[in-house]
């Protein structure tokens, strides 16, 4: 909390306040009596830090100079001490309104850049640039000016700003060397010139004459009989050229096809296609000796006519032979397919049997007992199918009788072969008193028979022996054999037409007292 101020004579009060008033008008007043302003306003704002006191003690001379000086002289030391003590109470001084912030100096573009010659001719130069790439305070417009070559005079050739970036000067004497030039202009003045590089003779520049013929006029131009046809084709070439058109060699019939010539392009209009139209039509752009060609062909396409002739050919079960020949009309254009039709002549509606069929012959199927059939052929291209269409002048017959379905026979396969053993008999080693058995496969037609022998005698049939043949499995079992059993097996098939053997050795081993203990 600051302190509360010491107690202030009467006196000193009266004199505060005489200080007090004439610092107020103080922006008002200065000015009259005292002309340093600037110098005297911010010696009076800056110390806003200082004691209130010694900033109205400082205008007190100048406001008091009528005063007596008594009490001045006592009024001095009174407001000293109130001010030290308490300088957050005394009244802020207001600042004087500060003068207004003048405009920046305006500042002139850069140059404009890529200056450069569209096109020229004997009486004109037509140039072309881009906007310079810091315009400053502004853009208002641009001045072209020329200078001819030799002379240090540079002419304007626009009374007026462009703000185009395109400019023509006419006017121009045919054979005169030009210096050109381009300034921006701005609120701050003219800028850098931007000069072409080269002076620029002033006539007449021949540009040999050139077709360009657009892409998707380069192959074939196919159209419908009927359509309209407006072809425009661009060409270039200085002065004008001589444009002419033929077809197939022959000038164009007026009547029909109109040209149209204009300075960049040569427009082909046909309001109403034929197909008389159709043909190779020859562009030829001509300047004095020098000429360019080019060759627009021109196809009008129409709906074929019907087949030349159709038959039948044949008739069989539920079947019919169609063959046919080529339109003579292909409407300008290759034939597709053909649709085949049929109609019962108890109905007489028809129905498309096959559609898009390329061949000149097809047999159709599926027909019904006992029904007369006629058959029509439509011809088909890209543009559609024939108005009208050929049709067979015999009727196909389906017959309810006399239908005998002959199976074909096949040549029955001889499998007779002679016997022959697919799996031969391996030596083997058996233990007297445990069951063994041989075994081997056999195949032949007619199934041949089997006999087992021992060292070359026919066992028969010994109940010790146990034969099976199954399937070609032939198997000799043998019960209990003994020491004696042992020997050569031979298994032998015979059949019509041959025989085969086949043989194995058996041991019978004898199993020993050791032997026994050894497996007790």
């Amino acid at each position: 909390m600051p302190a509360k101020p010491a107690p202030i004579k009467k006196s000193a009060k009266k004199a505060a306040a005489k200080e007090e008033k004439p610092a107020e008008p103080v922006p008002e007043t200065v000015p009259a009596e005292v002309p340093p302003v600037p110098e005297t306003v911010p010696a009076e704002a800056a110390p806003v830090e200082a004691p209130a006191g010694e900033a109205v003690a400082r205008p007190a001379p100048a406001a008091e100079e009528p005063a007596p000086e008594g009490p001045a002289d006592e009024a001095a030391p009174s407001t000293n001490a109130p001010a030290e003590a308490a300088p957050a109470e005394a009244a802020p001084l207001e600042e004087p309104p500060k003068p207004p912030t003048p405009p920046p100096p305006a500042v002139p573009a850069s140059a404009p850049q890529k200056l450069s010659v569209d096109d020229v001719n004997d009486t004109s130069v037509t140039l072309k640039w881009r906007s310079p790439e810091n315009i400053g305070s502004g853009l208002d417009g641009y001045i072209v000016e020329y200078c001819k070559e030799g002379s240090s005079e540079w002419v304007a050739a626009n009374t007026e700003l462009t703000t185009s970036n395109r400019f023509v000067i006419s006017g121009l004497t045919t054979g005169d060397l030009l210096n050109i030039r381009v300034v921006a202009m701005n609120a701050g003045g003219r800028s850098e010139p931007v000069v072409l590089p080269q002076p620029i003779p002033v006539r007449e520049i021949m540009d040999r004459p050139k077709i360009r013929m657009p892409r998707a006029l380069r192959s074939r131009h196919v159209k419908h009989v009927g359509e309209q046809i407006n072809l425009v084709i661009p060409f270039c070439g200085k002065p004008k050229p001589v444009i002419s058109w033929t077809k197939d060699g022959q000038p164009l019939d007026t009547k029909k096809i109109n040209i149209r010539n204009s300075d960049k392009d040569s427009i082909l209009f046909i309001r109403k296609a034929e197909r008389d139209d159709s043909g190779s039509y020859e562009m030829t752009v001509k300047i004095d000796s020098f000429e360019d060609k080019a060759t627009l062909i021109i196809q009008i396409v129409d709906l074929p006519g019907p087949p030349a002739s159709v038959k039948l050919v044949d008739s069989w079960g539920f079947n019919a032979a169609l063959e046919w020949t080529a339109p003579k009309d292909n409407g300008n254009t290759e034939i597709t397919g053909y649709t085949i039709q049929k109609a019962d002549k108890k109905t007489g509606d028809w129905f498309t049997v096959l559609e898009h069929f390329h061949r000149l012959n097809a047999t159709v199927t599926d027909l019904v007992m006992g029904n007369v059939y006629t058959f029509r052929v439509f011809s088909e291209n890209k543009v559609g199918k024939s108005e009208t269409a050929a049709v067979t002048k015999d009727a196909a017959h389906i017959q309810k009788t006399g239908i005998v379905y002959k199976p074909p026979e096949y040549k029955e396969h001889d499998f007779s072969e002679a016997p022959k053993f697919t799996a031969l008999l391996n030596d083997r080693a058996a233990t007297v008193g445990y069951n063994t058995k041989l075994l081997c496969a056999v195949r032949g037609s007619p199934k041949p028979k089997i006999e087992w022998l021992k060292n070359q005698m026919l066992i028969g049939d010994d109940p010790k022996y146990r034969q099976i043949n199954n399937q070609g499995v032939c198997s000799l079992e043998i019960r209990k054999p003994s020491s004696f059993d042992g020997g050569v097996y031979t298994c032998r098939a015979k059949n019509s037409l041959g025989e085969a053997t086949v043989a194995c050795r058996l041991e019978v081993k004898q199993v020993t007292i050791q032997e026994e203990k050894d497996r007790k």
